[in-house]
């Protein structure tokens, strides 16, 4: 079964941004567009389905923690702020409408400067993460290793699903996969039919013999290539690894023990399936801020006790030697700070340095491109520096 909910990252034509519409959460089943037409969804549909996963399609629940990680309310004035788009200066506000953003909220030391909700949406409200999910599934994976469940990223993916061995992911890596470094062939390319990306089958089964059945391209690790089905099959080898969906051992090693604050859900490949590996998460914009915060202090509860493997999220955000712009699911920024990114303006940013978190849940009319990485940028380095000067 083919289904365009799953053609997640595939870089779309660059258009011009427009501001996305407020719509009544009350009236949100007015607006629910078909599921597997995710992409091209209208600006309405869009806000009213990326709030309304769970009513949309099958998924499984995270509960919320019986102990929130605190976050300090500490309001600054960002009025006066700048953030250049192009060749424009625009305030904030204006930032928020151009771009479509449903919610912003900036966290320095845990204390929360700023926290906007456009759209219609209020902190509660769980909103799809696309690929910022992948990220989360690379947190999961250090979990997994320090479990013992993973003796290595160095294993083949083809020891958790026997099902690939004699394919040309045999000799793919744990690691290589998490890197987009498999050096198995696969075509990204969004604008032809036939291209892997539209043609491939991402229910569970389904994408693991779609992908066992593709040429080997380059050696594994020696180059980058995007592969939305790879994401997928990161999630599907990690269940095999750990025996357990991944809603419940996110629940178990982090939503939980850590303390976030909202019930969360996850995306299903199928009822009573899977999870996608590379989507979808469905959490608030807070759980999204203390994710942040969770990897920043490399996977460690309040208590100190340490979840992920040692080193771990050091491992994770060091660039790989086929892009030095990614990590494991994880973008990284060149100066210590390192993001997940979904399409449509989901980010959870991550600054160490200034004990920094910002994240946005989104509804640009644009799902990626080169501009829009641009703009995405530019406000993260504005925010930055009006909360570090």
């Amino acid at each position: 079964m083919k289904s365009r909910l799953l053609i997640l990252l595939a870089a779309l034509p660059l258009t011009t941004l427009a501001g996305a519409p407020y719509v009544d959460p009350a009236d949100d089943e007015t607006y629910f567009g078909d599921p597997n037409e995710i992409l091209f969804w209208t600006p309405e549909q869009q806000v009213a389905g990326y709030r309304n996963s769970k009513k949309l399609a099958p998924t499984r629940l995270i509960p919320k923690s019986d102990n929130p990680y605190p976050l300090t309310s500490a309001p600054r004035d960002f009025s006066d702020l700048q953030v250049t788009l192009g060749d424009r200066e625009v305030t904030l506000d204006e930032y928020l409408e151009d771009q479509g953003v449903a919610g912003l909220i900036v966290v320095k030391n845990d204390e929360v400067l700023l926290e906007n909700y456009r759209l219609g949406n209020t902190p509660e409200t769980k909103w799809i993460s696309f690929s910022v999910a992948k990220s989360l599934v690379a947190v999961l994976y250090g979990a997994a290793v320090r479990d013992g469940f993973v003796v290595s990223v160095d294993d083949k993916v083809s020891d958790y699903v026997p099902r690939l061995n004699g394919t040309s992911y045999a000799d793919s890596s744990i690691r290589n996969v998490l890197q987009m470094a498999s050096g198995v062939a696969w075509n990204e390319d969004y604008e032809d039919e036939e291209s892997d990306v539209a043609s491939a089958d991402y229910t569970s089964l389904g994408i693991v013999n779609y992908l066992g059945n593709l040429p080997r391209a380059h050696a594994p690790g020696e180059s980058f290539n995007y592969n939305t089905g790879e994401t997928n099959l990161a999630g599907i080898v990690l269940r095999s690894a750990i025996g357990n969906n991944l809603a419940t051992y996110t629940y178990e090693k982090i939503w939980q023990p850590f303390g976030m604050e909202h019930d969360a859900y996850w995306n299903l490949t199928e009822p009573n399936g899977g999870e996608f590996g590379g989507c979808c998460l469905n959490a608030s914009l807070r759980d999204y801020a203390r994710l942040g915060i969770f990897a920043m202090n490399g996977g460690k509860l309040r208590d100190g006790t340490p979840v992920l493997a040692d080193n771990w999220m050091a491992d994770s955000t060091t660039p790989s030697n086929a892009y030095e712009g990614y990590g494991y699911f994880w973008w990284l920024w060149g100066n210590g700070a390192y993001a997940a990114l979904g399409i449509f303006g989901q980010a959870i940013y991550i600054n160490p340095e200034h004990g920094l978190v910002i994240a946005t849940h989104g509804a640009r009319d644009v799902a990626s491109g080169e501009q829009a990485s641009k703009d995405r940028a530019a406000l993260f380095a504005a925010l930055e520096a009006a909360v570090t000067e």
